[in-house]
């Protein structure tokens, strides 16, 4: 290729892009790497180690480059801006990616499966979907991840830190990425548009799952029966019908939840917060999938169609409930008795 090196040495490891070859192994999982500095930063995923301190709060990193990003989180400097949307960003690695976004480029493809990405990094994390590596173990509990951010994610769980603090409401989140997805729901910008339908989105990762309900995939799997999902963050959710585990318990009520999202939803039960306003109507929603759910009233948009008959319908719910006419599959309620059984035993 046209690439020219100042050093050999840089050279011979840009040859290795080419014959693929990875010399380096690590010594406690089947990871292997073109280059010796790329196995030293890996190693210090079993090992822990974050010699990266912040000097303004208490983070510690496992790499510089992780540092750096964070420190922009403090100073709130983006200077690398998007010239399609309005997007900006504080590394221009990021903008690169992003940039993918708008073309649609999937450089990087698994050798298992079809599917293509258009970064690096979530290719590796796509391929332990095959392999079931997960590398970063919670030290408080036997939880184990595939990914770090997953694991951080977790860690707050166990910390119930939440150091993301929205300016416009007295919202706080455990995740940058959930306030910046939050922000949308006070500044409704969604430059994000799907090509098939109306609806447009605040994030990239939302109009990717939305596209799903026109395509039909579902790449998530759960491994311990035969349900598959459009999203990862749903089968997640899924997998803990089947540890029964619910973490996040409501401080009011004796209610407890899987999922955080769900214990903030809950909370506004309580706290009768509505806080997604339809911008047609007077309405307000205590969750934003409610709010969409109603806008559908208004655009008249039926994503979700019948695989078996020309039917469409607004709402997921309904698809389900028509599917049993074809299939003859009787609805239960909550005890496990079916609708017609239940019947025979009410009075005329």
């Amino acid at each position: 290729c046209p690439q020219a090196f100042s050093h050999n040495r840089d050279l011979i490891v840009h040859n290795r892009t080419h014959s693929g070859e990875k010399p380096f192994k690590c010594k406690q999982c089947p990871q292997t790497f073109a280059q010796n500095s790329n196995l030293r930063r890996h190693n210090r995923t079993h090992t822990g180690e974050k010699p990266f301190k912040c000097k303004l709060c208490p983070q510690a990193f496992s790499h510089n480059c992780n540092l750096i990003r964070h420190n922009q989180t403090h100073s709130g400097e983006k200077p690398f801006q998007c010239k399609l949307c309005p997007q900006a960003f504080a590394q221009y690695t990021t903008l690169k990616s992003h940039n993918r976004t708008h073309t649609g480029e999937k450089p990087f493809k698994c050798m298992v499966c079809s599917q293509a990405f258009s970064r690096n990094g979530d290719l590796i994390v796509h391929n332990r979907t095959h392999s079931g590596e997960k590398p970063f173990q919670c030290k408080l509990c036997p939880q184990a991840f595939a990914q770090n951010s997953n694991l951080r994610r977790h860690n707050q769980t166990h910390s119930g830190e939440k150091p993301f603090k929205c300016k416009l409401c007295p919202q706080v989140f455990s995740q940058k990425s959930s306030l910046i997805c939050h922000n949308g729901t006070h500044s409704g910008e969604k430059p994000f548009k799907c090509k098939l339908c109306p609806e447009a989105f605040s994030h990239n990762c939302d109009l990717i799952a939305h596209n799903r309900t026109h395509s039909g995939e579902k790449p998530f799997k759960c491994k311990l029966c035969s349900q598959a999902f459009a999203q990862n963050s749903n089968l997640r959710r899924h997998k803990q019908t089947h540890t029964g585990d619910k973490p996040f318990k409501c401080k009011v009520c004796p209610q407890a939840f899987s999922h955080n999202c769900s214990l903030i939803a809950h909370n506004r039960t309580h706290s009768g917060e509505k806080p997604f306003k339809c911008k047609l109507c007077h309405q307000t929603f205590t969750q934003n999938s409610s709010l969409r759910r109603h806008n559908r009233t208004h655009t008249g948009e039926k994503p979700f169609k019948c695989n078996l008959c020309p039917q469409t319908f607004a709402q997921n719910s309904s698809l389900r409930r028509h599917n049993r006419t074809h299939t003859g599959e009787k609805p239960t309620d909550q005890a496990g008795f079916t609708i017609d059984s239940v019947s025979m035993f009410s009075t005329p």
